[in-house]
């Protein structure tokens, strides 16, 4: 599997042309790995949860894997101090990232 496209700054990874925030690169190995752990098991019990039609247990599973990814840093405040706005989830062709992301060749 081939590593997603990182923007210029390190702050998103491209995905099907579209920008998604990547982790805090001030967390420490053990804590982002304990996070992503977390992450992974949050994910398990919805998917757990959506077979066995539980809605409680889908929405305690989602605000689990919503409060890890915010720990991550990939949702909530955003991680960097220069007050550029976040553009999680934009088309890369529509952000300031734009002329860089036609030089690269789209993936």
């Amino acid at each position: 599997m081939t590593a997603p496209l990182e923007t210029p700054d390190g702050r998103y990874i491209v995905v099907r042309g579209r920008l998604w925030r990547r982790s805090d690169p001030s967390l420490s190995d053990d804590r982002r790995a304990e996070l992503v752990h977390d992450l992974m098991e949050a994910r398990r019990a919805k998917k757990t949860a959506l077979g066995d039609d539980d809605p409680a247990a889908v929405e305690q599973a989602h605000a689990r894997v919503d409060a890890a990814k915010t720990a991550l840093g990939e949702r909530g405040p955003v991680w960097w101090s220069d007050d550029a706005p976040d553009e999680t989830r934009r088309m890369a062709e529509n952000t300031r990232y734009a002329d860089w992301f036609a030089s690269v060749g789209k993936p």
